[in-house]
């Protein structure tokens, strides 16, 4: 079977199982074509990514500008993000309308930089090291406390877990 799309209606045609004619095969890809784009698109926007690619594991959306596109990996501000659009002498447009030649430069200097799951990864062994040479900054990690000198009394909501007490009254 294969499936034609006209707005939100699908309509069925059946095909013929015993020997695929050039029609058929023409009609089984018209139906992945479709079922890949519906998968494509989120309430009416269609949304694509380009693969910054290897482990420094990053997508940047393509429908926004490359200064804005970059803060979207993990270790990129806003700063960093001019200081590579500035750094390439890009222009500032759209990510979908850059060059391959544009893209592989702007992955060549991304490689530069600690970005993406190898920062979560570094982050997380420097705590992991903190919390094993129990240092003030590394009990302050254990006990789900600000390690940097903030006050604690009354601020630090977010960082103090509700402690529950039982049987005290």
């Amino acid at each position: 079977m294969s499936l034609c799309a006209s707005a939100k209606t699908y309509r069925y045609i059946s095909l013929p199982f015993n020997s695929p004619s050039p029609w058929a095969l023409s009609n089984i890809l018209e139906l992945h074509v479709v079922l890949f784009s519906s998968v494509l698109q989120l309430r009416g926007v269609r949304v694509q990514n380009i693969n910054i690619g290897g482990g420094m594991g990053g997508e940047i959306p393509d429908n926004k500008r490359l200064e804005y596109a970059l803060q979207h990996l993990h270790g990129i501000g806003r700063s960093k993000a001019h200081h590579i659009v500035c750094e390439l002498g890009v222009e500032n447009k759209f990510v979908k309308d850059l060059s391959k030649r544009e893209l592989y430069s702007i992955r060549e200097l991304l490689s530069k930089y600690l970005i993406g799951n190898d920062l979560k990864k570094c982050v997380e062994r420097d705590v992991v090291r903190l919390v094993g040479i129990q240092c003030y900054r590394g009990i302050r990690h254990v006990d789900n406390l600000p390690c940097r000198g903030q006050r604690t009394h009354t601020n630090a909501r977010t960082r103090r877990s509700r402690k529950t007490f039982s049987g005290s009254r």
